[in-house]
């Protein structure tokens, strides 16, 4: 009984009843008490105009009848009118249930891990709203799930070469095809280093994703930080043959995590460094600009297509995988990083062969000492 009224059909229906119960009983009350006067006002004037033609127990035995017959009227219509509210009320709340039932449907499927499910937008704007809420909840869903199984597939493409590099040369050293040399140990060593590698990229990836970093926050300056970490890459731009120029800038004043900003500008300036081609430059600017502070990183190399500028953040992608580089999360590692600050990674590309601009953004710190 209890499930019976806190349905939201049953409060529909019996809100129309009160409604109209309502109305009659108004209706009933004023008609009771307001009749009697008037019909016995008229037949008064009807009886002084009358004179003897009617005795006044004619009179009355009438008024009396006519009253008695308006009474039942009033019930009759009563009655009528609580049957329409009741059918109404059971059309109109199956108009608003249905398609809230297929809503509920829909959320049901769901949860079941069905995301290509679509609702159609009822003409009701309130829960046309929901409606599209609900495909606007089913859409990111599906995109998740998306890049849930790329993740799992890309994982699984990272691991099997250097996996069946070990066991190829584990097999190889067992029968007796390769000899046990120095070589062999190394190259062994090295593809169990890019797994190492790999799992702890994907343990960093996963801390950043869950904001678990543990971030160190400090008063410092992220020009000086942008400058150490380009003059301990520099060696790395020799051997390629890619100059590297870091404009002079002013101080940046930031509260931030210096290794974590490190690690970020690590990866942003090897990223650079990886698809410009020798002959080409990195430069590196810092700016200030309202209450952020900006630190672009630029390269002469091969650029991005519009489709790669929005996928460049996610895990996993690289732009050109003939080029030797890492496993394909530095960047979106780096993203995530300056979040956790307040900030925000970008990247702009006038196209293929133009070049790229990454900038890093992040919230200016008060000036020392200033008081509210």
């Amino acid at each position: 009984m209890r499930n019976l009224f806190n349905s939201l059909r049953t409060r529909l229906v019996l809100s129309h009843v009160a409604v109209v119960a309502g109305g009659v009983t108004t209706f009933l009350i004023a008609g009771n008490r307001l009749a009697p006067v008037l019909v016995d006002s008229h037949f008064r004037q009807m009886e002084s105009l009358a004179g003897s033609m009617m005795g006044h127990s004619q009179i009355v035995d009438l008024e009396q009848g006519i009253l008695v017959g308006f009474s039942r009227a009033l019930l009759i219509a009563a009655a009528a009118s609580t049957l329409v509210a009741l059918l109404a009320a059971a059309i109109g709340s199956a108009r608003l249930l249905r398609p809230i039932e297929v809503i509920r449907t829909a959320t049901r499927r769901l949860a079941d891990g069905n995301y290509s499910v679509r609702i159609t937008p009822p003409r009701e704007s309130e829960l046309a709203a929901l409606a599209d809420d609900v495909n606007t909840l089913a859409s990111a869903l599906q995109d998740t799930e998306a890049r849930r199984m790329r993740l799992v597939s890309e994982v699984a493409h990272e691991l099997r070469t250097p996996l069946a590099t070990i066991k190829g040369y584990m097999e190889g050293l067992v029968d007796g095809v390769f000899p046990s040399t120095t070589e062999i140990f190394v190259a062994t060593a090295r593809e169990a280093g890019r797994l190492e590698r790999l799992a702890d990229d994907l343990s960093e990836l996963s801390r950043s994703e869950e904001n678990r970093l543990g971030l160190e926050i400090r008063r410092l300056n992220l020009a000086m930080v942008a400058v150490e970490t380009a003059e301990r890459l520099h060696p790395q731009f020799d051997d390629s043959g890619v100059a590297l120029k870091v404009q002079p800038m002013p101080v940046l004043e930031v509260d931030a995590d210096q290794d974590r900003m490190a690690q970020v500008f690590t990866n942003i300036i090897g990223n650079a460094l990886t698809y410009t081609p020798e002959g080409g430059r990195v430069s590196i600017l810092g700016e200030v600009k309202g209450g952020e502070v900006l630190v672009t990183v630029t390269d002469t190399g091969r650029g991005l297509t519009p489709d790669q500028l929005h996928a460049v953040f996610e895990r996993f992608f690289r732009a050109d995988r003939s080029l030797p580089g890492g496993t394909g999360i530095g960047l979106t590692i780096a993203r995530n990083i300056v979040r956790q600050h307040g900030g925000d990674v970008t990247v702009t590309s006038a196209g293929l062969g133009e070049g790229s601009t990454f900038t890093v953004t992040i919230p200016r710190s008060p000036v020392s000492g200033a008081g509210s």
